[in-house]
């Protein structure tokens, strides 16, 4: 083990010669002769692992170093022993509010000295045991956070994709939709929500549970979901289904894991609601308003927009102007007023998203 670092402090050259002496066997010894030597050896490197400091010197005296020490955080955690010639309580006392780790009177006695530096010493290398052991505590459970968002994004993506087999012409949907639900989330941020999410979570959770809003679709048959003509009512009564064929299923893992997930919980209400209305005419349980929970009424404006302007099996793409329109006519009908004019302040972000992920011909 390296020999522990101590910075002994005192005008008196025949006290930091006894003092060296004494101490030099067992540890690296640094000495200086003032206040402000003191203070900048301390901040140097190597760093001193204890500090002993006497009391009564001139210009600036011990306590003023000690409170220099404490103030800096470069020196904050460095241990400091008092020595002192003064024998009042009253001195020690001050000295042991202003921080000092232990006070030792002069005249000096060599076995109480090392008695004391020792323990001190002790007690810092424990100190710092401590600290790194949290430190590397810390870093594992910010690697593991790390890890199990990934592993939560991944699995989102995957469920996703497997619902997309299904339906091949929706293709960088996944991509666009979650571009334009972080997009509304960061300018919708002051939009109350119950149960609260701060505004971190709305601008990195919801767009992440985008992908999952029509895995339902898994569920549909083909020859209604790949359907190039209009539905009959009855078909259409059917691919309605997808929210709650995608919500029970989410729901489904939940109770397989006996413990809430906030991330599925969001998951459930995008596919559940987001092709819920404003004014209460969506689907499937005809919600209105503020009863829509926020994460489904930015996924339904989202998952309007790319739909207008991409082409599918029964309808040929439009112009981003033409879906600025009929977004716009839609507010307080369809969508969120605050969630429309979100949309319509950011337009020229909604069409830079659109056109990085547009779909390959």
């Amino acid at each position: 083990m390296v020999a522990a670092s101590i910075l002994i402090v005192d005008d008196e050259p025949t006290n930091l010669s006894l003092l060296t002496h004494v101490l030099r066997p067992e540890y690296q010894v640094r000495a200086a002769n003032s206040g402000a030597s003191a203070l900048r050896a301390a901040a140097g490197e190597p760093r001193p692992d204890l500090v002993l400091l006497d009391v009564m010197m001139p210009g600036m005296d011990g306590y003023t170093v000690l409170w220099h020490l404490r103030a800096s955080p470069a020196t904050a955690d460095i241990p400091v022993i008092f020595l002192t010639a003064l024998a009042d309580d009253l001195d020690e006392e001050r000295g042991l509010k202003l921080g000092a780790a232990d006070y030792i009177t002069k005249p000096i006695k060599p076995a109480v000295l090392l008695a004391r530096v020792r323990a001190q010493i002790d007690a810092k290398r424990a100190r710092d045991w401590m600290k790194n052991q949290n430190a590397i505590l810390e870093a594992e459970v910010a690697r593991r956070m790390v890890e199990n968002d990934l592993t939560q994004r991944v699995s989102i993506r995957a469920l996703a994709h497997l619902a997309e087999t299904r339906d091949p012409e929706t293709g960088n949907h996944i991509l666009r939709t979650q571009g334009y639900v972080l997009q509304l989330a960061r300018a919708c941020a002051s939009i109350p929500v119950s149960p609260p999410h701060s505004t971190t979570a709305r601008s990195t959770c919801w767009p992440a549970r985008a992908p999952l809003h029509d895995i339902g679709k898994v569920g549909i048959p083909d020859h209604i979901l790949l359907k190039p003509g209009k539905l009959t009512p009855e078909e259409w009564a059917i691919m309605q289904t997808h929210a709650r064929l995608g919500s029970n299923a989410i729901e489904l893992a939940e109770r397989d894991i006996e413990t809430p997930l906030p991330f599925l919980s969001i998951a459930k209400e995008i596919a559940h609601w987001h092709h819920e209305k404003w004014d209460g005419s969506g689907y499937p349980d005809g919600l209105a308003g503020d009863a829509i929970p926020i994460a489904a009424r930015l996924m339904a404006l989202a998952d309007v927009f790319d739909a207008l302007i991409s082409a599918r099996v029964y309808k040929p793409a439009m112009s981003f102007a033409e879906a600025r329109e009929i977004i716009a006519a839609g507010r307080g009908k369809h969508f969120d007023p605050d969630v429309c004019d979100a949309f319509l302040g950011g337009f020229d972000e909604f069409v830079a998203i659109a056109t990085r992920y547009h779909e390959a011909a």
